[in-house]
């Protein structure tokens, strides 16, 4: 029997992801397991194939793997390149250090583009070592939409005219782990080749589904590639997914719980999602002014309508102040990773979430501030809510 005390309602899960299932995601996967070789598997898995490029707004395949989006990464490098070639990435914060590391371990020449954690890829800065680049020995620039460490995200369609501009041949892979199904996307009008991502934050499941949308470049490349691969094979893949089937025993109960996360995604509508994630982003940066703290993201042009991560005054530990909140408000709330460990705190606004959950989270945190001795001002919860109002056309009344 466990020792944790008993919180009435429901557990707050402001992590940048997982996210919250929605209830409706859970009933469809408690459904009995398919036959895998199956017709009845094969014509239900080619029709969730098929749906699934309207959410990465693309007319070619999207490979599915039983993984985390870890292995979309690892697909990603292995399917396209070689030991040796040179890749440009970006430093964004914990998620693009990571794949850099991947793409080191795998073989690969990392040509790592450093910066402060603070904004999102810088267009020109790729744009320059490209122009350099007359041999045309780099093979692929790599980078992190939406970077869940730090709150920022990055112009890919930016990077795709640098990539133009130049004429250079390079592949353009992009992670959107914690991007797709929040904000907008688009694979095929922003020429990316490869786009990698999770099941566990915007599409609204639990983690162990990983995703590569391809292009026909990337199909291409990966016929010459000379990395290893094994399990993460697109050409195994490809080959019995144009029946609607797999070469290994797929996460069916998952294949489900996709399923009807496409069906809410597009009940709802991909525009109006969008809109609905940067009104709730709006209103969690409108909190985080009022309360005069600073978010980790310095330029607004990169804000994150996923995830906001704040910096905590000089002198107060963040990781304190999460366990205030979690022990007193049954709230989680993202931890800061590495660079930035114990120095920010991250509130996720992503997933299946409205304004009522993100006034509960802040008021959450405005409290927490409060018993952990945090120097802040009040009214972070009155201006979002403000910000909330202001969206729907309704001015908040003023005092008699």
């Amino acid at each position: 029997m466990s020792n944790t005390p008993y919180h009435a309602g429901r557990h707050f899960l402001q992590i940048p992801g997982p996210t919250p299932v929605p209830s409706r995601i859970e009933q469809a996967m408690i459904r009995p397991i398919m036959d895998h070789r199956s017709a009845e598997f094969a014509e239900f898995s080619s029709r969730l194939l098929q749906s699934l490029k309207g959410v990465f707004k693309t007319e070619n395949p999207v490979i599915m793997f039983p993984a985390s989006g870890t292995g979309a990464w690892e697909a990603a490098l292995t399917n396209t390149l070689s030991p040796g070639d040179k890749i440009v990435m970006f430093e964004t914060g914990q998620f693009s250090m990571l794949w850099q590391v991947m793409a080191k371990r795998l073989g690969l020449d990392v040509d790592y583009i450093e910066s402060d954690w603070r904004i999102g890829v810088d267009a020109q800065a790729i744009a320059r070592r490209i122009e350099a680049d007359k041999a045309h020995e780099i093979k692929a620039v790599a980078v992190v939409h939406n970077e869940t460490a730090t709150g920022c995200c990055s112009p890919v369609d930016e990077v795709r005219k640098a990539l133009d501009a130049s004429g250079h041949p390079a592949l353009l892979m992009v992670d959107t782990i914690s991007s797709l199904g929040c904000v907008d996307y688009r694979h095929d009008e922003w020429g990316v080749d490869v786009t990698v991502c999770g099941s566990q934050k915007g599409l609204m499941l639990p983690p162990g589904l990983s995703f590569t949308a391809v292009s026909d470049k990337a199909l291409e490349a990966s016929k010459s590639a000379k990395l290893p691969r094994g399990f993460f094979s697109w050409e195994d893949m490809l080959g019995p997914n144009a029946n609607g089937f797999y070469p290994y025993t797929p996460a069916i109960t998952l294949m489900y719980g996709l399923e009807e996360a496409i069906k809410m995604l597009n009940e709802e509508g991909l525009e109006n999602v969008f809109a609905r994630h940067a009104k709730l982003a709006r209103g969690t940066r409108a909190a985080v002014a009022a309360w005069g703290l600073e978010n980790q993201c310095s330029d607004a042009r990169y804000y994150s309508n996923a995830v906001t991560s704040i910096r905590m005054p000089e002198g107060h530990s963040a990781d304190r102040f999460r366990k205030i909140v979690l022990e007193n408000f049954n709230m989680s709330l993202g931890a800061g990773l590495t660079k930035v460990a114990d120095k920010v705190f991250r509130i996720g606004h992503l997933g299946d979430t409205n304004e009522l959950t993100i006034i509960g989270a802040l008021g959450g945190v405005e409290m927490g501030l409060e018993l952990a001795g945090v120097p802040h001002n009040k009214g972070g919860v009155q201006a979002a809510m403000a910000e909330f109002a202001k969206s729907i056309g309704v001015e908040p009344a003023k005092a008699a």
